[in-house]
């Protein structure tokens, strides 16, 4: 069942979000050769904490840390350990915050010093899909609008994204209704309305759709072991227009 948020419910859902957008930025800047994967985690959580909100993350399903932190192969999902961040790695971090009840999420994907010309096109078709399914979002139209404007973005750059995992609603849960597919069929699915709250998040792998789970039960990665992109903004429509709530300056 689709959600869709009262006034009141929109303004926490923001403030979770302008906590979510400032402790990304300084996550991103943290991150450089040197530091660890658990210190990126710690960064987070104390971040979110000195701003009154919750990790939207821990416990989680069980999830045991603040971020999702994957690297290079890894897409999503990546548990924090001591992997120290070296020049040439291609770094995922998703998190969220919970500002009294609701929910924020967001994901980037940072390049570390010197990466390759493929790298960058990697990291930059994850950023522009999200922004071809954001410009397919209209009132009155659906959600398979945009799962193909994204899927259609990702294809044109010859890259492909996995059928298991979306995008999807959020409010009192990190995860609701309506499920936003990285690829699909125009003029399908459910309709897009105002007041709605999405989470669009492409994610791109290199030579083929196929992911499979690491052992550790929560890291998904590339089996052909090709790096990877992932970007997530949390999202709201209103008054027939999209806005990103959780900071676009990444």
């Amino acid at each position: 069942m689709i959600i869709i948020k009262t006034d009141q419910e929109i303004e926490k859902i923001k403030k979770a979000c302008v906590i979510l957008a400032e402790v990304k930025t300084i996550v991103y800047d943290f991150i450089s050769p040197g530091v660890s994967l658990k210190e990126i985690d710690s960064v987070a959580f104390k971040e979110i904490k000195k701003r009154g909100g919750k990790p939207a993350f821990l416990g989680q399903y069980g999830f045991p840390n603040t971020c999702c932190i994957s690297v290079n192969e890894q897409l999503i999902h990546g548990i924090p350990s001591n992997y120290i961040v070296k020049d040439g790695d291609i770094v995922k971090v998703d998190l969220g915050a919970i500002w009294e009840g609701y929910y924020s999420d967001s994901a980037f994907t940072k390049g570390i010093g010197n990466i390759t010309e493929q790298d960058k096109k990697l990291i930059s078709t994850a950023k522009n899909a999200f922004y071809a399914g954001f410009n397919a979002i209209k009132v009155g139209k659906r959600i398979g609008d945009i799962s193909y404007a994204i899927g259609s973005y990702i294809k044109s750059q010859g890259f492909y994204t996995p059928d298991e995992y979306t995008g999807h609603g959020i409010g009192r849960s990190l995860h609701e209704d309506p499920y936003v597919y990285n690829d699909g069929i125009p003029n399908a699915g459910p309709l897009i309305r105002n007041n709605m709250v999405i989470c669009i998040e492409p994610m791109i792998l290199q030579k083929s759709k196929n992911v499979k789970v690491a052992d550790d039960d929560w890291t998904v990665i590339d089996p052909l072991g090709y790096n990877t992109a992932h970007y997530e903004q949390t999202v709201l429509i209103k008054d027939n227009k999209a806005y990103i709530l959780s900071g676009d300056n990444i």
